[in-house]
């Protein structure tokens, strides 16, 4: 049945691998991300009904726009996500999308200078993304409740209060009427209310001679007049036009008849919104972060697999052939769940190869272990037990890091969500490489005759070098336990410094503001920039260098013509320019993502408590948790040192690093819990100490399995990934010894506090050296 599992799950991933692509996101591909927030006004609540009835004006907008496989979803009850494929230009995005005004419908009274108007018009569509407030708009002298504005030639027009709103539209469409010769036209349709407020107000028009400036219909979006038809002569005075459709016509080319269209469409919003979070991410920037990140997968997978079939042999070459049916079940589950593969979210894949080995590992140290302890030793015997001895710690581990994962998906946006869905999908996809293909194909493979004729072949057979070094020396590494946490003070002390003397270079998504990525033809230098900048209006304008051409330009929050001139002085010192990156965030989602950061490092260590503290006991699992604040400190205080940002994508290593760290600490306790069971008069520090000789050889196996994937991303992985590899693999490294030398002698400590203080309460003596350096057997 196994085997036919397993062949089942590799066979529907093959096919849905060679089927389904997946859908890459826009930092793979290139394109355009704006995250709206709708506003209250006061009249209409910016509340999930609303927000939902602007997505739909919305859609129709981007549909409008001709984008390819556009995105719009609702974020929380106030906010709209737009994922806008190809399109790099983000004011032409933005000015569409944010645009707020009401669409209306005003009577003309006349112009305002008192020349004549033509008596025709040149209809011309308009974009601007602002609010209704009317700042444009003047009050004529002596005229109440008038409105003076240009029309599309610029000429002002006096207008009345408006008669109708877009609400009355009820489509407007875009057509050639090749028949009567009249070109592109637009025909608008009202409802049942619009009908009546239509016909009212062409018949008043009506009445007025023509090429008279009163007989026109001015209709306005965001004050400004985006088309002002005269009423045609055929329509009689006092009739208007009354089947609740009209025509539109002038000299209307393809495209301003359906922006236009458009405009009229889908103008109206039921609330204004305001763009919070903008990226923009060039096709080329995207292609180069694939390849090098296909380069450090490529890179780290073949070291892996050289690694795990050099210290495992024969087992090791089946788990590397597990490992690669990981790969296409991981990226199969992709496929079919719809989930868009983001630059974090490939990182998170490749780091997931690594994490795949880990269960391997487990299994095979523990046949290991089982092997040398029978006294007639069989692979096939071994295999068996070491698979259900490690089944605990694999589930125990992979638990803390969905738990992370989830946390991740919950608490952040944009790509770290990718990373996290994708992360979640390597760990189950792991689970079933290991405790199903690895398993079919080695018991397999052992039971084959010559195999049982050669057991040093099968990897199991030998304890290993690392063990057999453990073994012969023996080291008691808690016979001090309180020098351990004194290093680990230390290191506190260290990372606390850092980020006192040095403060936290907190990235865009955390301060807000606009980040610009350009590439020159030739190299500027930055400080020429800097200064350039400045002299242009810019002077808090931060300037770094990347690669040979490379440019980065941040600054405080700017407007898209503010933005242009930023790129129009880097152009005039680096000769042809292009924009490869625009980020943008507010001030209010900075303030916003920096509190859910908060939010979700207190989940996540309370999250992993709770969890630890129902398999472990609340002792191991209050020090497990204390271990992983140490690992959370050090590393941010590693980044603070070296000046590295402080960003969405480090929020998402560092939940890693948190839910695989404790992966280390969980195998140990499970070790240290089985021992227990075993032994319960041995001293507790005694305990702690063989569990953790016995799990090392599989911490460092591990670990290296992980090291060699992370130092691949690091070195080839481009600069996209180079701090996220590097906040792992620093975190990897602070967290395998975190789960040895801090969280196993605070867990000693706290024990001897725990039988002290029971001590106390029943009248016996607690004090002096000796007990406190011998503790009592424990349960955990």
């Amino acid at each position: 049945m196994r085997a036919l599992f397993a062949l089942a799950v590799i066979a529907l991933s093959v096919y849905i691998t060679a089927t389904i692509p997946v859908r890459l996101g826009l930092d793979l591909r290139g394109g355009t991300q704006i995250v709206l927030e709708t506003r209250s006004t006061p009249t209409t609540k910016a509340d999930r009904e609303a927000t939902d009835r602007a997505l739909e004006v919305l859609r129709g907008r981007v549909d409008a726009l001709g984008v390819a496989e556009p995105t719009l979803v609702r974020s929380g009850s106030n906010r709209i996500i737009v994922e806008l494929p190809g399109v790099q230009d983000p004011k032409k995005a933005a000015d569409v999308l944010g645009r707020t005004a009401q669409l209306t419908f005003h009577p003309v009274v006349g112009v305002a200078d008192g020349t004549e108007d033509p008596a025709t018009s040149k209809p011309e569509a308009s974009k601007d993304p602002k609010e209704p407030k009317e700042p444009g708009a003047s009050k004529e002298p002596g005229a109440s409740k008038e409105l003076v504005l240009p029309d599309e030639s610029g000429q002002k027009l006096r207008l009345q209060d408006s008669a109708m709103t877009g609400k009355d539209v009820k489509g407007a469409q875009a057509r050639f009427e090749q028949e009567t010769g009249a070109g592109w036209t637009v025909t608008v349709d009202f409802d049942k209310a619009g009908r009546a407020a239509w016909a009212k107000l062409t018949s008043e028009a009506a009445c007025r001679q023509v090429g008279d400036p009163a007989r026109r219909v001015a209709i306005v979006l965001d004050d400004r007049v985006i088309s002002s038809p005269q009423v045609a002569p055929s329509v009689a005075c006092g009739t208007g036009i009354a089947d609740g459709s009209t025509q539109i016509t002038g000299s209307f080319d393809d495209a301003q008849a359906r922006e236009l269209a458009l405009l009229i469409n889908g103008g109206a919003l039921p609330v204004p919104v305001e763009t919070v979070e903008q990226h923009t991410i060039g096709p080329t920037l995207g292609a180069s972060a694939i390849e090098a990140t296909a380069w450090a997968a490529m890179i780290g997978t073949a070291l892996t697999i050289l690694f795990i079939i050099t210290v495992y042999r024969l087992t090791g070459f089946l788990a590397a052939v597990a490992l690669l049916c990981y790969g296409v079940i991981s990226y199969a589950a992709l496929a079919v769940l719809g989930a868009t593969l983001t630059l974090p979210g490939l990182a998170g894949f490749v780091l997931a190869i690594g994490m795949a080995v880990d269960a391997n590992v487990l299994v095979f140290e523990r046949a290991r272990e089982e092997y040398a302890g029978m006294h007639r030793p069989s692979p096939r015997s071994a295999l068996t037990a070491g698979f259900r001895n490690a089944f605990s710690a694999i589930a125990d581990s992979n638990i803390t890091t969905l738990i992370a994962a989830g946390l991740l998906f919950f608490l952040s946006t944009g790509p770290v969500r990718g990373f996290a869905v994708t992360l979640a999908i390597g760990v189950v996809a792991s689970m079933i490489s290991a405790l199903v293909i690895t398993r079919v194909l080695a018991e397999f493979a052992v039971d084959r005759t010559w195999v049982r004729r050669r057991h040093l072949l099968t990897g199991l057979a030998t304890t290993g070098r690392v063990r057999d070094l453990l073994v012969r020396r023996n080291p008691d590494l808690m016979r001090h336990p309180r020098r351990w946490l004194a290093a680990s003070a230390v290191l506190l002390v260290l990372a606390a410094s850092g980020v006192a003397a040095r403060g936290l270079n907190f990235g865009l998504e955390f301060t807000g503001g606009r980040l610009i990525e350009y590439t020159t033809a030739t190299p500027v230098n930055p400080d020429r920039a800097r200064t350039a900048l400045a002299d242009a209006g810019f002077p808090g304008a931060l300037v770094q260098s990347s690669n040979d051409n490379g440019l980065t330009v941040r600054t405080e929050d700017l407007t898209d013509a503010e933005a242009t001139k930023v790129t129009g002085t880097i152009s005039e010192l680096g000769g042809k320019t292009e924009k490869i990156r625009d980020e943008l965030i507010g001030p209010s989602l900075g303030e916003e993502l920096r509190r859910n950061a908060l939010i979700a490092l207190g989940v996540a260590l309370g999250a992993q408590l709770l969890y630890l503290a129902a398999r472990f006991r609340w002792l191991f699992g209050t020090a497990a948790v204390a271990a992983l604040a140490h690992d959370v400190v050090i590393l941010v205080g590693v980044f603070a040192w070296l000046g590295k940002p402080i960003d969405g994508v480090f929020l998402a290593s560092l939940l890693t690093v948190i839910g695989y760290s404790v992966n280390d600490s969980v195998v140990l306790f499970d070790r240290i819990r089985e021992l227990l069971g075993r032994d319960r008069k041995t001293p507790l520090e005694q305990i702690t100490n063989k569990g953790i000789l016995q799990t090392l050889p599989r911490t460092i196996n591990t670990g290296m399995g992980a090291v060699l994937i992370l130092i691949s991303l690091t070195l080839f992985g481009g600069d996209s990934l180079t701090d996220f590899a590097l906040a792992l693999l620093i975190g990897l490294v602070v967290g395998t010894y975190s789960s040895v030398f801090t969280a196993s002698p605070l867990a000693i400590e706290l024990h001897r506090h725990q039988r002290g203080g029971r001590r106390r309460g029943s009248g016996g003596g607690a004090g002096g050296g000796e007990p406190a350096r011998r503790s009592a057997p424990a349960r955990v």
